[in-house]
């Protein structure tokens, strides 16, 4: 903001108080807007905290909201329950394997995306492929889920059909049947569905930056791939870091839907997750202290994961989310 600028809003200001009203009573209409959010975030967020107790007892569903103050305490055994299950290393594995894996996949490849949608010149083209990339999102897993079943399918799915006819295997393969498969199709699979929707934040993020800056690499000479490297990644770095963060503090979630739709008997050594587990278990059986364990757990491991991200992105690159 100039001086001239910085001199007429204060003279605005003073005006408006000479008038009897403020800044913020003239924005009272606006900032009420904000009062159904709050109200959402109170009712649907904040007020349900009370029942995490529920982890440290021994609660019977059928007792209703007065078991939840009732119950016995049991405090952690709710937790070792969990820790000592037979399934849980297991569970823990192909939770933070394909979490894992779906990161050093996933999130390059979305940055890259991003930067080659930037660079398309012909617009038509250019929205058309926003378009495809971002449908996928849009689908629901049931849907989404069912589709990539028939196209893995043996028997008339499309991937099998091109792959004996172009001689790369012999015979068709049961892709969802093989668990040495699944992890790489689950990070695949996921990265499909949700490439064009990832991109959004890094192409905003792009859309701010100053185009004289481009315009004066282009006049000194600098490659496409210099001004990508030297101006558009260096300018997204923090979009970049705040969104590395939040995925490694996320990942003990693996996404309930795409596993429960994927999953088969054939494949539950390597699809059983976390999140698929305590459905089976805390709420099938009607275990809702066992679930909020498991979930109270996963959110302690998730803040302390947040917290050391964010500490080690600001000692490397100076930037972090708080």
């Amino acid at each position: 903001m100039t001086d001239s600028e910085a001199s007429t809003a204060k003279s605005n200001l003073a005006l408006a108080r000479k008038k009897g009203s403020s800044p913020n009573r003239d924005q009272l209409s606006l900032q009420s807007m904000i009062i159904p959010g709050i109200l959402f975030i109170l009712i649907f967020t904040f007020i349900p905290l009370y029942g995490v107790i529920i982890a440290f007892k021994d609660y019977n569903i059928i007792t209703g909201i007065q078991g939840i103050f009732s119950s016995e305490w049991v405090g952690l055994a709710n937790f070792k329950e969990f820790i000592s299950d037979i399934n849980f290393w297991n569970m823990l594995r192909n939770t933070l394997g394909i979490n894992l894996l779906g990161l050093c996949i996933t999130f390059p490849v979305t940055i890259l995306f991003a930067l080659f949608l930037n660079e398309l010149t012909f617009p038509r083209f250019k929205k058309l492929t926003q378009t495809i990339t971002y449908l996928p999102h849009f689908i629901s897993w049931s849907i989404f889920g069912g589709l990539i079943i028939n196209i893995l399918s043996p028997s008339n799915g499309v991937l099998n059909y091109l792959l004996v006819n172009f001689g790369i295997i012999s015979e068709p393969i049961h892709f969802l049947a093989e668990k040495d498969y699944f992890w790489l199709l689950a990070v695949l699979t996921n990265l499909v569905k949700e490439l064009g929707w990832g991109a959004i934040l890094y192409l905003a993020a792009i859309a701010s930056i100053d185009q004289e800056m481009y315009e004066a690499a282009y006049m000194d000479g600098a490659s496409r791939f210099r001004r990508i490297w030297h101006i558009t990644l260096p300018a997204i770095t923090g979009t970049i870091v705040i969104l590395l963060v939040f995925s490694i503090s996320n990942i003990l979630n693996s996404g309930f839907d795409q596993f429960f739709v994927l999953q088969n008997p054939l494949n539950i050594d390597a699809s059983e997750v976390i999140d698929t587990y305590v459905y089976k278990v805390g709420l099938r059986e009607f275990r809702m202290e066992y679930a909020t364990a498991v979930g109270l757990m996963k959110t302690v491991i998730a803040l302390f994961l947040l917290y050391l991200a964010n500490f080690i992105a600001k000692k490397i690159t100076g930037k972090g989310i708080f």
